[in-house]
């Protein structure tokens, strides 16, 4: 058994390693179009058993390894304990950031159309997915045996309607469109189906458990601490918004008030361990955690220096965590093969056609319905945690959860290239997408760069 020491060094070691290939591989992708969060994600597939692995089998056991033996028993390795940890705590803040960048005067200029939108994002691909689950049931090889076809179904439905709120956010912000009416509503669809599939998973983790009782929690859980939240945390929390810097103040650290600072770490990890606890995943506690945060200088601050942090050191481990349960190598299986091209086409087309053509109907012009079409296929983090817990669980296979991480992988890759085609093609006819829709390029908001969308094909 490994010592305490021999575990932190060799988690510092696995993070330096990450960071490293995350760097190596920015300049291609950039080139590509990618933004960098997608390029993180990529770089724990690679460092995973499937290309690492394959090419260096000894050293990426080594640096990476998975299982520790203690006599004749085969236990999980404390290192990837600590991966997990980390990644979790990651996640966690990010989503409270996210959450803190929310805007919500544009959303409520635009519920409606989120509303619809949102419905529609959820409900076709579920549909879809779900026939598909409901197939892969009787296939063999992709649930395992405890798992009837409604459960496969609802499991699906859930993987194939999810959006990745982390990575949207991530692309939003890369891309200039925090402040615009499809940056929010884009986010405001992924927030629903979010919630969407968390519920449908959580159901399917109690009933192969034999525990109805988990889903009521999940359920009431949930919506008691969204009423918490909004009508009383909220009040709370709105005291923070009278601090105001003062000279010469001694409880600061980097410039924040160490006693708001407490308060807000208290209320984000509370959140988190909350609703992991009812059973709809810490990252939903964390975003809202972040919307009821009261704006101001305090909250910009926070942001600020929690960022880069989070971003660009913290996060990326929890990809790494992904990418160790990722096995390529099961797609020259020809029946697994079938299944990722029938889950890919299913996938694509149930969120891209089905949001583009509802924000269509919704008063979007056709460029901004496509962009936003193309936004909502970002599975990323959401996707993968959604798996990470049916393996976990013992709901699904490797065969299944390497078909759905190679889902998430190309279709998360798709949509900032078709953010971006759909945004370039409104620039050519003098138009940007700003807070109110497709607008003149002279009447965007001061905060909007008045240039050209990046053109992947011209870095």
């Amino acid at each position: 058994m490994p010592t305490l020491l021999e575990i932190s060094t060799h988690l510092f070691l696995q993070i330096v390693v990450i960071l490293v290939t995350y760097r190596l591989l920015w300049p291609l992708f950039r080139r590509l179009g990618q933004v960098q969060v997608v390029v993180i994600m990529i770089a724990g597939f690679l460092l995973g058993p499937s290309v690492f692995g394959w090419a260096w089998p000894q050293a990426q056991e080594w640096l990476f390894p998975t299982k520790l033996m203690v006599g004749e028993t085969s236990i999980v390795h404390p290192n990837l304990t600590a991966i997990y940890v980390v990644g979790q705590l990651g996640l966690v803040l990010y989503m409270f950031l996210v959450g803190s960048s929310f805007q919500l005067d544009i959303f409520g200029k635009h519920v409606r159309q989120a509303g619809a939108t949102s419905m529609t994002g959820v409900a076709v691909p579920m549909v879809l997915g779900g026939v598909v689950g409901w197939w892969l049931v009787g296939q063999g090889k992709f649930f395992t045996g405890g798992v009837v076809n409604w459960q496969g179904a609802l499991f699906l439905a859930a993987a194939v309607a999810v959006t990745a709120f982390p990575i949207l956010a991530w692309i939003v912000y890369d891309s200039g469109l925090m402040n615009t009416r499809l940056g929010t509503m884009a986010m405001a669809v992924a927030a629903v189906d979010d919630l969407c599939a968390w519920v449908l998973l959580a159901v399917v983790v109690a009933t192969a458990k034999d525990s109805p009782g988990g889903v009521y929690l999940a359920v009431g859980g949930g919506a008691a601490y969204l009423l918490f939240m909004f009508f009383v945390a909220r009040r709370w929390l709105a005291r923070l918004h009278t601090w105001a810097p003062r000279r010469g103040d001694s409880e600061t650290a980097g410039g924040l008030p160490v006693g708001q600072l407490t308060v807000v770490l208290l209320v984000v990890l509370l959140a988190a361990a909350v609703t992991d606890f009812v059973g709809i995943h810490s990252v939903l506690g964390a975003f809202v955690a972040g919307i009821v945060m009261p704006r101001g200088e305090l909250l910009d601050r926070i942001r600020a220096r929690f960022e880069p942090l989070v971003g660009y050191l913290l996060l990326p481990v929890f990809f790494i965590y992904t990418g160790l349960n990722t096995k390529l190598s099961l797609i020259f299986d020809p029946t697994v093969l079938l299944v990722t091209a029938v889950v890919l086409v299913v996938s694509f087309v149930g969120k891209f056609g089905a949001v583009g053509l509802v924000a269509r109907t919704q008063g979007m012009g056709w460029r901004e319905a496509g962009a936003m079409g193309a936004l909502a296929n970002a599975r990323g983090l959401m996707e993968l945690v959604l798996l990470n817990v049916g393996l976990t669980a013992g709901l699904i296979t490797s065969e299944l959860y390497t078909v759905l991480a190679i889902m998430t992988t190309v279709t998360t890759c798709l949509a900032t290239p078709l953010q971006r085609m759909f945004e370039r093609s409104a620039w050519k006819n003098g138009m940007v997408f700003g807070p109110g829709g497709e607008e003149p390029k002279e009447a965007t908001a001061p905060q909007r760069p008045q240039q050209p969308p990046a053109d992947p094909a011209r870095l």
